[in-house]
């Protein structure tokens, strides 16, 4: 008699990628900004990033070993979470303020609700969000690079954000342009330069890990509120673009599988309501910065999109 197949049960596609090639690809199209941090803000900048890593992936091994669950720190996804957190501090912050964000960031927000998949919001941005709450001048307390200054970058200078003085008003005191797309300008370790960003951002489009929708929505969205409303021009409002975390958030925190809609359509909504918000929050609230609040704050409306916005059904027709 012929031996029988066993045939497993639907879906049958195979794909050459998984969650830690994933990751993988996310932690190299991170490097530059995390080169750039490094470069303009000191060795500090490097330790924080290290610290904060290290302290996502220790907790998690601890969960999982106190509960007996499956050791998942190979996957990667906690350096991610690592590194997005880190990015999202200034170099200047505090040790013990990194190790609760982490704390935050993986026990809080991701193994509580079952690890890796079942976080419905995104972990670094939950850790921000927490620690701008609990640590408001700490974490809001940015250096400029010396380059500013004296150039040089081993040491780094207290001074107001390019964001924070476009809230005040203050243009004539800008940097450059070319300063602000480079990254020698004040702020937290990953999200100054938007050459860095935009150049991982790159790697990741080229190897799909990413699509382009929810970036360029995000992105578009705010440029068109701001200049509509903030009278400021075209210019101002394009070279906000490249202040706080934007960059950060339109291509590494906004384009996260677990948190984002599943649906084109759907990712093109969750893109235009963050950047409404966060443009919102830029021009008429009291913070300067909006991006992790308004990724947070689409997180929370993924499940009602994903509800509204119907997929297509395999072998039928089209969906209402």
């Amino acid at each position: 008699m012929e031996k029988a197949l066993k045939v497993s049960s639907s879906p049958h596609v195979r794909a050459n990628y998984s969650t830690k090639s994933i990751m993988l690809d996310v932690i190299i199209a991170l490097m530059p900004a995390m080169f750039a941090g490094v470069y303009f803000f000191g060795i500090r900048a490097l330790w924080v990033t290290l610290l904060s890593v290290g302290s996502c992936v220790v907790f998690e091994w601890i969960w999982e070993k106190i509960f007996k669950k499956t050791i998942t720190i190979m996957d990667l996804s906690a350096v991610v979470t690592g590194l997005l957190l880190a990015f999202n501090l200034p170099p200047s912050i505090p040790i013990y303020i990194v190790i609760l964000g982490a704390f935050v960031a993986i026990i809080l927000t991701k193994q509580l609700f079952g690890g890796i998949g079942q976080n419905f919001i995104n972990p670094a941005l939950a850790a921000r969000a927490f620690l701008l709450a609990a640590y408001p001048q700490q974490t809001t307390s940015f250096t400029i690079p010396n380059q500013l200054a004296a150039g040089t970058a081993v040491d780094a200078l207290s001074g107001a954000t390019p964001l924070a003085l476009l809230k005040q008003g203050l243009i004539e005191k800008l940097p450059s342009l070319t300063e602000a797309f480079l990254g020698n300008i004040g702020g937290c370790i990953g999200e100054v330069s938007a050459l860095a960003i935009l150049l991982g951002a790159a790697y990741l489009l080229y190897r799909r890990v990413i699509k382009w929708h929810i970036p360029v929505f995000y992105i578009g969205t705010i440029f068109i509120i701001i200049y509509l409303f903030s009278g400021k021009g075209a210019y101002i409002s394009f070279y906000s673009l490249f202040l706080g975390g934007i960059m950060l958030g339109a291509f590494f925190m906004a384009t996260d599988y677990t948190t984002s809609p599943m649906t084109v359509k759907g990712q093109i909504i969750f893109a235009i309501g963050a950047g409404l918000i966060t443009a919102v929050i830029r021009l008429f609230g009291g913070y300067p910065e909006g991006v992790s609040y308004s990724i947070l704050l689409m997180n929370l409306a993924v499940p009602l999109i994903d509800r509204f916005v119907k997929t297509r059904h395999f072998g039928g027709g089209k969906t209402v």
